[in-house]
């Protein structure tokens, strides 16, 4: 039996100073309290990662909407049948507030029995009667929409939670509703996600509706930082060899509140047989002893004689897995450490399921999207007493010898790694950069360390309550308009999150040897950001590209930085310090040098040494023997910045350069006056 290898991995200290779940007068803890400040907004978007109290803001806000803003009702709309509990009764008077949230049972239409499309007869019920507050899953809001028109909504507030399941693609039915809503401007709405894109990297909303929006952000690192109890959370990928029954117990510690994940029956990873691979879980951690006749739970008696207490929601015989889930969500139980230890399910506990005790996040195989990754990692992030470290795994087979499997597998590896480059940057403060100016001036609430503010340096400040990283780089270019503001603000995490999906991008910068980093840093993330933001500007989307590109690349420069001085990897303490010392081992910090430097050059490192040579060598000839050399789309970018580089040199760059971006330039430029000469004389 094989150890699992590590792959690129990321472990975080938070400084544990309560702040998070702190509630002031009105019973509101700080992202409720920051969202609330918004409440009169007609559409307003809330980001905030699991477990930040999302719910409760929203009743906070429907409640003053109803009382306060002439809103005839609330539908709260939430994706599946179980997240309807988040939104039960809460007795809010008790905590400050001036109301209690009440939703008479039978509007909660996510506990009464029956189909989503058998359920929009409710909904019509609810709308002509005095009642103020629905629940419902997303399926019978669209149903209900479709059956009896937008109109029938004016006047109301209507709240989507878990809003990364909207997409701008036209054939998304609930993106198309929400988009039918704005359109006619007679709605509130609210929209609620803890990861504000998408698996599929389709965008969530059109840019044009997306600015409608005012945008709350609470960010991981302020919750986790203003954490009671949690102090550090691993995330950490595997690649293990042959079946992973037979290598669970290298990464499966029965002494940690576990919610195990087994694979897709379609995935590599899978036996095909999902029952048989739940009793050889069951096997490896020790002796079957029976099933707790009032929970259903699986008794396991392990080598020391500890029993386990195991919830299986994978056995496909409804009465089984619905006594278990029942148990699961028994409120009495809620508190309760010791009333379960490990939780086994393939599509369930993921979304919206609350288990606080949860220590480690066991996923076999590769999921469908870095959304449902975001989602599983925060049944892990639950403040608990007595709980100081959380982790995340996925184990991942390695790449197999036959070629079909070995494609497949290095699309998981890939996925992985730009799994693991997201929540580096998701975990991670956010940036606020600023160009470096002779006449700059020290910003008020910032740290700039022991020599603190010099005129001469690229400074690097911190923000702590705020969670911000304030850094001056020499050139960068500004926003210019409001919207473009807004996004170096808000939505360098949605830019990145795009980027290291984009396959042309994360292959080259990992395994082409000839890549010139300006090629993926200008050229890649430039096609990004237009696609993304089509109606900005040509200079405000330079000023997104280049706020994008620093945030990625000094994360990766900042955890590179502490590993060779021998600091522990992409801890909040060591990130901070990275970012400095990187700042500081340069003559002059100028986004020239960031954008010669390969965003993925540090998870290359990190791949090297968890991969043979062989394995990662097989990787890199599947990765080559598709690689297109230079596309039409691709020429006519570098062409675009190859006229920047004439304004600027008052030359073209010339194809005998010594600098490889120059040259690469004048290649874009060749090429496409080939593709015209071949097009003249055909």
């Amino acid at each position: 039996m094989s150890k699992p290898i590590a792959i690129p991995s990321v472990s975080v200290t938070y400084a544990q100073d309560g702040t998070s779940t702190r509630p002031n007068a009105l019973g509101m803890r700080p992202m409720q309290e920051r969202a609330y400040q918004k409440r009169g907004e007609q559409y307003l978007l809330i980001k905030s990662p699991p477990a930040s109290g999302k719910s409760r803001a929203l009743m906070f806000i429907a409640l003053d909407k109803l009382e306060n803003q002439n809103l005839k009702q609330a539908i709260i709309v939430v994706p599946e049948k179980a997240i309807g509990s988040s939104f039960h009764d809460e007795p809010l008077s008790q905590f400050g507030f001036w109301a209690d949230w009440q939703v008479e049972p039978k509007w909660n239409l996510c506990d009464a029995p029956g189909n989503d499309g058998g359920k929009v007869g409710a909904v019509q019920k609810f709308l002509a009667s005095g009642a103020k507050i629905l629940v419902c899953t997303h399926a019978t809001f669209r149903f209900a929409v479709d059956k009896f028109g937008i109109e029938i909504l004016d006047d109301r507030l209507i709240a989507i939670d878990e809003f990364h399941h909207v997409s701008s693609n036209p054939d998304n039915k609930l993106g198309d509703r929400v988009r039918q809503l704005m359109a006619r401007d007679k709605t509130h709405i609210i929209a609620m996600t803890g990861s504000y894109f998408r698996g599929d990297a389709e965008a969530v909303l059109h840019p044009e509706d997306e600015s409608r929006f005012d945008t709350v952000t609470y960010t991981y690192y302020e919750q986790l930082n203003g954490y009671q109890y949690l102090k550090q959370l691993d995330i950490g990928y595997y690649f293990y060899a042959g079946s992973y029954t037979d290598e669970i117990v290298q990464v499966l510690n029965p002494k940690e509140k576990t919610i195990l994940h087994i694979p897709n029956v379609n995935s590599r990873e899978s036996t095909k047989d999902k029952i048989r691979e739940v009793e050889h879980i069951i096997e490896e951690l020790g002796e079957w002893q029976g099933t707790d006749p009032k929970t259903g739970f699986q008794l396991v008696k392990t080598a020391d004689g500890t029993i386990l207490k195991i919830a299986d929601l994978v056995d496909d015989d409804p009465t089984k897995r619905d006594k278990v889930a029942t148990a699961l969500k028994d409120p009495t139980q809620k508190n309760n450490r010791d009333r379960v230890d490990i939780i086994i399910a393939l599509g369930m506990a993921k979304e919206g399921f609350d288990w606080i005790w949860c220590e480690h996040a066991l996923t076999i195989g590769y999921r469908s999207s870095l959304t449902e990754i975001i989602q599983i990692i925060g049944r892990a992030t639950r403040d608990a007493p007595g709980k100081t470290r959380a982790r995340f795994t996925n184990l991942i087979a390695e790449p197999d010898a036959a070629e079909s499997a070995v494609t497949e597998a290095v699309n998981d590896t890939l996925k992985a790694i730009a799994a693991s480059l997201l929540m580096e940057q998701v975990l991670a403060p956010r940036f606020e950069f600023k160009p470096k100016r002779p006449d700059n001036q020290p910003t008020p609430g910032f740290d700039y360390g022991e020599d603190g503010y010099n005129p001469g340096k690229c400074n690097v400040g911190i923000n702590p309550e705020r969670g911000l990283i304030q850094m001056e780089i020499k050139g960068l270019a500004e926003p210019k308009s409001p919207e473009a503001e807004r996004i170096c603000r808000e939505d360098l995490t949605e830019l990145v999150t795009a980027f290291v999906q984009d396959k042309p991008a994360i292959e080259r910068g990992l395994f082409d040897e000839e890549l010139v980093p300006e090629e993926l840093t200008q050229v890649r993330m430039g096609k990004i950001v237009k696609e993304k933001f089509p109606n900005l500007e040509a200079e405000d989307r330079e000023a997104v590209r280049q706020h994008a590109i620093a945030a990625l690349t000094l994360v990766q420069q900042a955890k590179k930085t502490m590993n060779e001085s021998g600091g522990e990897a992409a801890k909040n303490t060591s990130l901070l310090d990275g970012v400095r010392k990187f700042a500081l081992s340069v003559t002059d910090l100028d986004m020239d040098l960031i954008d010669r430097i390969n965003p993925f050059g540090e998870a290359y490192a990190i791949l090297a040494k968890s991969m043979s040579e062989e394995r990662l060598k097989q990787v890199a000839e599947v990765i080559a023997a598709k690689r297109v050399t230079l596309s039409v789309e691709e020429a006519r970018e570098l062409a675009k910045r190859a006229l920047r580089f004439k304004q600027e040199k008052g030359r073209l760059p010339s194809l005998t350069a010594v600098d490889p971006w120059e040259k690469r330039m004048a290649e874009g430029v060749a090429f496409l006056q080939r593709k015209v000469k071949e097009e003249t004389n055909a």
